[in-house]
């Protein structure tokens, strides 16, 4: 009798090698030949599932999202509401090896979209649950009075978005300079920033 494969376990089986080769030695090395050599497979057979570098990137992205959007639904947020706004956007900013090498996926797809049409759709969907992380966080400091009135909540959204992309790509690109201690003090100085009426 032929044997039955689940290709759901298989998938979670390759998912767990690529994760044990990105976060040992890098986004870069997570090649269809490295991938295979971990899980035990040979080449050709991963190529069942993955013919390219491309798809293995996009499957992990895949996971980036599952397991962030995990972290973000299985945390409880304590303290106040500034705290806890500043714990959950912390969760999307590379502050240790695991999220930054998630954020590493995020960059090389990011840098994939224009010549491969197809991880389009996994990047906005990423940006889509970042930024409704972004919403749900200026509308808990505006419910709580830690936004001024004359802020529009759809531009605070945005820009909160683009300082969560800039300072998450100064982190991987410049890390000497980027400590995650100053990731902190500068999201946590936008923070405050939002109680005063912007300039005109």
């Amino acid at each position: 009798m032929p044997k039955i494969v689940n290709r759901d376990e298989r998938r979670a089986e390759l998912a767990e090698a690529l994760w044990q080769v990105v976060y040992r030695d890098g986004v870069a090395a997570a090649t269809v030949r490295s991938v295979a050599a971990e899980a035990g497979w040979s080449p050709g057979a991963l190529r069942h599932y993955f013919a390219t570098q491309g798809e293995l990137l996009a499957f992990a992205m895949e996971h980036v999202i599952a397991r962030a959007t995990e972290r973000l639904t299985a945390r409880s947020w304590p303290g106040s509401v500034r705290e806890a706004v500043r714990q959950l956007l912390e969760e999307v900013l590379p502050l240790d090896r695991q999220r930054t090498r998630e954020a590493e996926v995020w960059l090389m797809l990011a840098a994939r979209t224009r010549t491969d049409p197809e991880t389009g759709t996994l990047m906005r969907e990423a940006d889509d649950g970042v930024r409704r992380v972004c919403a749900s966080a200026i509308g808990a400091l505006a419910a709580d009075g830690l936004v001024a009135p004359g802020r529009e909540p759809d531009l605070e959204t945005a820009r909160l978005h683009a300082l969560l992309d800039g300072l998450t790509l100064h982190a991987l690109l410049h890390p000497d300079l980027m400590p995650p201690e100053r990731v902190r003090a500068l999201l946590a100085d936008h923070l405050d920033g939002l109680r005063h009426e912007r300039r005109a």
